[in-house]
């Protein structure tokens, strides 16, 4: 059973998301902050609190566009905690998915919410909590991918999974990687430097610092004034000089074998 706070400073969307978490059977209590600096109070009430006091929090859910302290502030602040509440961060906006998750956030729900993506994101906070019980129990057991010819992805609570040969390229967002197919993009938390290692014998390589690509979806090689780039589909991405030689090379390869 959670203990749960959410932040909005919209007093309807506020009233909604309560509404919606005291009706999931996980949820023990829900209360609600109306803007960041009362959170913070009431979290610093659950800290002082103890985890099994009557304060406590277990999960806060945030809204990030916030007047004054908004909710990415509250959660940089909340790192610095030794046993710092989750954070699902609810918000209209999809631009600070990456800001989001290199916060340790838990899930990021867009508004608005539907009761089913509110569901999962709770599932996974109750699955989290007890990962960090067995953690300080027992040592971790790396999670390997099962299939190698797909990848899971996250679409609307949904987990699903994308061939790796319908990937066309690859863009570096921090400790993230954005996955280009032909009908849209995913983020995943994976690091470009493991996808291009998982994916080489794959045909994918590195042309850039920020992008990994799979030469089978190249449709052009483009040499203009000393600078080199390539074009994927409608999308034309630049070519660092370090890996400018490689690619012709097996560009030139792929099309004499």
């Amino acid at each position: 059973m959670l203990r749960a706070l959410a932040v909005d400073d919209e007093r309807p969307s506020l009233e909604e998301l309560l509404y919606l978490l005291n009706a999931d059977p996980r949820i023990d209590s829900a209360e609600g902050a109306g803007d960041a600096t009362d959170a913070l109070r009431r979290i610093n009430r659950a800290l002082e609190s103890g985890p099994d006091g009557p304060d406590a929090v277990d999960v806060v859910f945030l809204d990030i566009q916030m007047p004054g302290l908004d909710g990415l502030d509250l959660a940089r602040l909340l790192t610095g905690f030794a046993r710092p509440p989750l954070i699902v961060f609810v918000t209209a906006h999809e631009d600070f998915a990456v800001q989001a998750f290199d916060l340790k956030a838990a899930d990021y729900v867009l508004k608005p919410v539907r009761k089913e993506r509110l569901a999962e994101a709770v599932r996974r906070v109750v699955e989290l909590r007890a990962a960090a019980l067995r953690d300080t129990a027992a040592p971790r057991i790396p999670v390997h991918e099962p299939d190698p010819d797909h990848i899971p992805v996250e679409l609307g609570g949904v987990t699903r999974f994308v061939a790796v040969d319908d990937i066309t390229h690859v863009e570096a967002q921090g400790d993230y990687a954005r996955l280009h197919t032909d009908r849209g993009s995913h983020l995943v938390r994976i690091p470009l430097s493991t996808l291009e290692e998982r994916w080489r014998s794959r045909g994918f390589v590195r042309i850039h610092r920020r992008h990994l690509v799979a030469l089978r979806h190249i449709g052009e090689l483009r040499l203009d004034a000393g600078t080199v780039s390539v074009l994927i589909g409608s999308e034309e991405l630049q070519v660092s000089r370090r890996h400018a030689r490689e690619l012709r090379d097996l560009l030139m390869r792929r099309t004499t074998s």
